[in-house]
């Protein structure tokens, strides 16, 4: 999800529901699109006005070649080739990523890995 309608290309508007956000706040997802960040493009990503800050389920990466480690009080963002291209530090129940530090010339998306019930744990996190 993004609130930044300027970050979608083939953009399709259309109603799809809401969503509540944290503070008890509901507003509309407005239609969907195309994220391209360098080569790795993320299809039907939603827009929904207000949101501040751009979500992004795990599986949305499930075909990108990225993949994410998380140990103790930091996760590391790798390419498959095993080098850090980022890495995120532990706040108060969720990791953190600043883009602009990263180790790659060229823009990038996160992918992670997990196990069904990781998986589900954290979708109730962001939910």
């Amino acid at each position: 999800m993004t609130g930044n309608l300027k970050l979608l290309i083939n953009f399709m508007e259309k109603f799809l529901g809401t969503v509540k956000f944290g503070n008890d706040q509901i507003a509309p997802i407005l239609g969907y699109g195309d994220l391209v960040q360098g080569a790795v493009t993320i299809k039907r990503v939603y827009y929904v006005e207000g949101l501040n800050h751009n979500l992004f389920s795990v599986g949305q990466f499930c075909d990108a070649d990225l993949e994410v480690a998380f140990r103790n009080s930091t996760c590391y963002i790798r390419d498959l080739n095993g080098n850090d291209l980022l890495t995120g530090s532990h706040g108060t129940d969720l990791y953190s990523i600043t883009l602009q530090n990263t180790t790659s010339p060229n823009p990038i998306c996160l992918m992670a890995k997990a196990t069904s019930s990781q998986a589900w744990l954290w979708h109730r996190r962001l939910s």
